[in-house]
């Protein structure tokens, strides 16, 4: 339960709800033991009636000496009614025919059967006031649960991201959560609901006969003990079973993800193969699932029937020895039949409880994950777009590999920085940190002269637009991609920056244009195609400072001379950054710097590179010898 500790600020938040589910449960079960007692004491009226006025009949006796003048009596529920009526204790009138008391007994039989029928209709409303709060209290928890753990994602470094998978994260969000639900609504609804039926229940019985309570009652335990291993079998199988199904999902939505190179390499059948051997291993684990929980029902029917035949043969003998009226023996079946679930719930609640507080720590364990990136003190809304690295190293947290070593530069507001060098060299590392994606090492990294670790990481973001090497785009319109970060975009400021990053053309041509909708990670769309999508999304925010993580890499040198010529009347009065490994695409930058294994190793611009014949020469002159692609 340590885990779960974490869940009662959640409790005190809805703690009105919890209170109101608490007291519907209690008149939940009040009523269900309640309508036994009518059942019981109707019995005893139609007994008592045979034997003081039937009986004596079919035997012979004088009517005279049985109908002295007596009135039958009523149940003690159906007197208390009546005195509330004003009826008065004597409503059936005297008894002095044998029509008299089947005329009563039929009276007193209809008004018990609409006092049980009221009693089952009350404990149906408090069933469903009971749910429309605890169970909806849970629902309204799993909704700030998630919503927390979304908040959180959002708020975790780049370095958690690289740590952990993808699916484990869904999983955290979907899975674990759905089960610390069952803790929240039906475990606690069923907890409480134990627990105050064993109270008036049991109170009730030992009230009644104690003898007959102990014996009626001994079968359940075992019941809870079996049901609880029973159940204990049941999650460990449900969980292999929900894990090979997982597994399978994967394996079909990465075929049908890279279908592509499934048949382009003609491994269909081996694809096939190998789903037919997952489903089998499924099948095979589905059906061992269900055949273990063939067990649960045949249990709880065998124990609840041995306690019911206790009942009726030691609460017959009770009757028969004088302890006990035969009414009192069917109303201790009706209760033996009621505490049948609360007593089976034992173990299925242990069970939720065991399963939620699994969940729970797999959830604080990312709760409680302090992030290595948060917001600076100071506020600067209006962000100039200096940006200056002293002395900056960085060594990734998540594998230990130093990425920049000494990194030192400044770059004016307007001014153009271009990064160059070979294939995991440093410079996405270096854009990154100007977004503050990482915190230096070593060094400091400033915006306007402020650290960026001072500065809100909202006034950074707001003044960035930031067109990453990974290319991502969402499952939606062209339009919403390009408009993803910013609101009110007016159709002809999208139409610019798609004119502006050379890819309008491209969007006309097809069917429905604009609207056009992507697929999965924007699949409809050629590499090129994509990365002028997130050119034009960066520039349609008319950022302080512009970042080009390498994103010209898929367009040939003509659709990139154009773009540049765009981006050179855009990024005027703007500070810029283009990362690229073509000479072509930052020759015509302010300041060049050259990387090679996280050191700048040349600094200045193209005709003086060139002419120091060092590694950008190198490249240059490379680079100038290879076809256009």
């Amino acid at each position: 339960m340590g885990a779960l500790a974490a869940l009662n600020p959640f409790f005190w938040k809805y703690r009105g709800r919890l209170a109101l589910g608490f007291i519907f449960v209690f008149l939940t079960n009040a009523f269900s033991v309640f309508a036994p007692v009518v059942i019981g004491e109707g019995i005893n009226a139609l007994q008592d009636a045979y034997t003081r006025f039937l009986k004596p009949l079919s035997e012979g006796a004088d009517p005279s000496s049985v109908f002295n003048g007596t009135s039958i009596s009523l149940p003690p529920t159906l007197a208390v009614l009546a005195d509330g009526l004003g009826w008065g204790l004597d409503a059936f009138g005297q008894i002095s025919t044998q029509g008299d008391v089947i005329a009563a007994v039929s009276a007193i039989a209809g008004l018990q059967a609409l006092v049980y029928m009221l009693a089952y209709l009350l404990k149906g409303v408090f069933s469903f006031m009971t749910r429309q709060t605890i169970i909806v209290m849970s629902r309204f928890i799993e909704y700030d649960l998630k919503a927390s753990i979304y908040d959180q994602y959002q708020k975790l470094p780049l370095s958690f991201y690289k740590q952990n998978a993808t699916g484990d994260l869904m999983n955290r969000i979907s899975e674990d959560v759905s089960k610390v639900r069952m803790y929240l609504g039906p475990a606690v609804m069923y907890g409480l609901t134990l627990v105050t039926m064993m109270f008036l229940t049991v109170g009730v019985m030992l009230r009644i006969d104690p003898v007959l309570t102990l014996w009626s009652l001994a079968p359940l335990p075992f019941m809870s003990l079996g049901v609880y291993q029973v159940s204990a079998r049941i999650h460990r199988k449900s969980d292999a079973v929900q894990k090979q199904q997982s597994l399978l999902s994967s394996m079909v939505q990465q075929a049908f993800s890279g279908i592509r190179v499934l048949v382009a390499h003609r491994r269909e059948a081996r694809a096939e193969a190998r789903f037919t051997s997952e489903a089998d291993l499924y099948k095979t684990r589905t059906l061992d699932l269900v055949k273990v929980d063939a067990l649960f029902m045949p249990i709880i029917v065998m124990l609840v029937g041995l306690s019911t035949i206790l009942t009726i043969y030691v609460g017959g003998l009770r009757v028969l020895s004088g302890h006990l009226e035969l009414g009192h023996v069917f109303q201790f079946v009706f209760y033996v039949n009621l505490l049948t679930w609360p007593f089976a719930s034992v173990g299925w609640v242990t069970s939720l409880v065991q399963k939620a507080s699994a969940s729970q720590a797999r959830i604080n364990a990312f709760l409680e994950v302090t992030p290595d990136i948060a917001d600076g003190p100071q506020h600067v809304p209006d962000i100039q777009g200096r940006i200056e690295f002293s002395n900056v190293s960085l060594t990734y947290p998540d594998s230990g590999i130093q990425a920049l070593k000494n990194v030192d530069f400044t770059l004016e507001p307007g001014q153009t920085l271009a990064v160059i060098g070979r294939t995991g060299s440093g410079k996405s590392t270096l854009a990154q940190m100007v977004a503050r994606l990482y915190d230096p090492t070593d060094g400091a990294v400033k915006l306007d002269g402020i650290p960026l670790s001072d500065l809100k990481l909202g006034d950074v973001r707001s003044a960035i637009g930031y067109v990453p090497q990974d290319v991502f785009l969402f499952s939606d319109s062209i339009r919403a991609n390009i408009a993803f970060g910013t609101d009110g975009t007016e159709e002809a400021e999208v139409i610019q920056a798609a004119k502006d990053a050379d890819v309008h053309h491209n969007i006309v041509d097809f069917p429905d244009g604009y609207d056009t909708l992507l697929g999965e990670r924007g699949v409809n769309l050629s590499g090129g195609q994509k990365q002028r999508i997130s050119i034009a999304r960066a520039i349609l925010r008319k950022p302080r400072i512009l970042i080009f993580d390498d994103c010209l890499s898929a367009v040939d040198s003509e659709t990139e001379a154009n773009i540049l010529g765009n981006l050179k009347r855009i990024m005027k009065d703007k500070t810029s950054i283009l990362v690229s490994h073509r000479v072509s695409t930052v020759k015509s930058a302010d300041l060049i710097l050259v990387i090679d294994g996280g050191k700048v190793v040349e600094r200045g611009q193209h005709e003086d590179l060139v002419q120091a014949e060092g590694l950008y020469a190198e490249l240059n002159r490379r680079q100038q010898s290879e076809p256009d692609s």
